[in-house]
């Protein structure tokens, strides 16, 4: 069979790319290690990073995908039974905060202030992660003017937060201990970055930019589950004649001379191809479909740099009854967005500290969702009542399974007194399972560190932030490109639109 491109890794990003190349007339085939496409997309607790535009330009509703957001964005219990909540309606968080002892008035109106901040630099962040980043590596006259062009058009408070550690942010906006870390928290999820250090408000304003939200985040989450997500896409890219192999593991990308011609599977089959796109992390494509010669010592030396190290674990949990927070006993509506176990700053510190250490925290930053409060079909399969995800920063590569659900049960305990009777079964997923599971090198469920050095054109390394390798027709498309992580596809789609490009420019 002849193809004109090949996405090798069926996670959400290559289903979106190719779903594009298959909209611009390419016969497409995409090939999947694993038993089932969607990647490391099946982790995710929310969608609400994914790029309406994509979705519009997929059709994804008449494919099946159906979103729902809750009235709660985000609930902070505290260890002494209060808690913090963080509404979609400003005013109705505003109106809580000023009536919480935890905050009061006067940063309830701070958090107003700070809302509104958040998204204006948001606002203006956002085109930047829709677009292709300007080629720095080789200026010229034109393309730096048409940056500048662009450049223009920013808020200038971008230049002070985006570097700035987001713990210098909340301390500049709030006097709230708890509220500081309500919001701080938002900044290292997904990372191995603690507070304090640079860069990390620039994570929280992206996840703004990429969610259209402001302080409280989003929490968006997919009828059926995230896989929703990818079945939309996978209808998406066969209604244009796309192909989907699985049990298809690439073990090369084939060259003739310093040009792609195809890929050689694990078992020895060769398929052709003038283009391939790789949707899986940077160091894998580069490291490992690449002969060393196509590289030289060099650029895998730059390659071997890239930091994608993962700290993050995942626990779910079958329950057989809600936890009870004090805070929302009689009002289970706290619990249907995000749960946040980040009750103050110096939680934040430690938490995040042993990620430096390659450790694993013993009073873990957690994010918890309950998605069968949402969607009831999505309650366990084995009679349990409600299914719980968990997100947990920071865990060791070799982390203990056992270990890490014990940490974690024993924390969420402590903020939900009883928690440990509820549980009827848990699973954790480490980020050697990750790497293991998914084949992200490292572990990273972003594929690389968010920090701003491995970001816009240095994303994942100078001179190929245009989602070019350095073999002609190879490109990549996954989390490991511009604009990053999280289930956006607009590195798909920014990564297709590149491969259209090239074809109408050598026609």
């Amino acid at each position: 069979m002849k193809y004109d491109a090949i996405v090798v890794g069926g996670g959400h990003n290559g289903l979106t790319c190719a779903a594009y190349l298959g909209r611009a007339g390419l016969r497409v085939l995409v090939l999947e290690a694993r038993e089932r496409v969607g990647g490391m997309a099946e982790l995710a607790s929310t969608v609400g990073r994914l790029s309406p535009v994509v979705a519009r330009e997929l059709v994804l509703r008449s494919h099946g995908l159906r979103l729902i957001q809750p009235d709660v964005r985000l609930f902070v219990p505290q260890p002494d039974g209060r808690a913090i909540t963080l509404w979609g309606d400003l005013s109705r968080t505003v109106k809580e905060l000023a009536d919480n002892p935890l905050v009061g008035a006067r940063d309830a109106q701070a958090y107003a202030d700070a809302d509104k901040l958040v998204r204006e630099v948001a606002h203006s962040l956002a085109p930047i992660l829709r677009r292709v980043p300007p080629d720095l590596a080789a200026p010229s006259l034109g393309a730096s003017a048409r940056s500048m062009a662009g450049a223009a058009r920013l808020d200038p408070r971008l230049l002070r937060y985006m570097p700035m550690a987001v713990h210098d942010a909340v301390e500049d906006w709030f006097a709230s201990d708890a509220l500081r870390a309500a919001v701080a928290a938002r900044g290292l999820l997904y990372s191995a970055l603690g507070p304090r250090m640079p860069g990390t408000t620039g994570v929280l304003l992206t996840d703004a930019a990429q969610s259209g939200s402001g302080l409280a985040g989003q929490a968006v989450f997919a009828r059926g589950g995230p896989g929703a997500v990818t079945n939309a896409l996978t209808e998406a890219v066969k209604e244009k004649g796309g192909e989907i192999r699985t049990v298809a593991r690439v073990a090369l990308v084939r060259r003739n001379g310093e040009r792609a011609i195809g890929v050689t599977l694990a078992g020895g089959e060769e398929i052709d191809a003038p283009l391939v796109v790789s949707g899986l992390d940077p160091k894998t494509t580069l490291l490992d479909l690449l002969e060393p010669e196509v590289l030289g010592p060099h650029l895998s030396w730059r390659a071997s740099n890239i930091r994608q190290d993962g700290a993050t674990a995942r626990v779910e949990f079958a329950l057989r009854a809600l936890p009870v927070f004090p805070a929302a006993y009689d009002d289970a509506r706290r619990m249907r967005g995000r749960i946040l176990i980040a009750p103050s700053m110096r939680y934040l510190d430690l938490a995040m500290r042993p990620a430096r250490y390659g450790e694993t925290a013993h009073e873990p930053l957690l994010e918890i969702t309950i998605p069968s409060l949402i969607d009831p079909t999505l309650a366990p399969a084995t009679g349990a009542r409600h299914t719980m995800h968990v997100v947990v920063q920071a865990v060791a590569a070799d982390a203990d399974p056992a270990q890490v659900g014990e940490i974690v049960t024993r924390t969420i305990e402590q903020y939900a007194p009883g928690f440990s009777d509820l549980v009827a079964e848990h699973a954790v997923t480490t980020p050697r399972d990750i790497e293991r599971e998914y084949g992200a090198r490292g572990g990273h469920p972003m594929h690389a560190e968010v920090a701003l050095d491995q970001w816009f054109e240095w994303r994942p390394l100078h001179g190929f932030g245009r989602y070019r390798m350095p073999l002609d027709g190879l490109y990549l498309c996954g989390s490991g490109a511009h604009p990053g992580g999280g289930v956006t596809g607009m590195p798909g789609r920014l990564a297709a639109g590149e491969v259209v490009g090239d074809l109408k420019h050598s026609a």
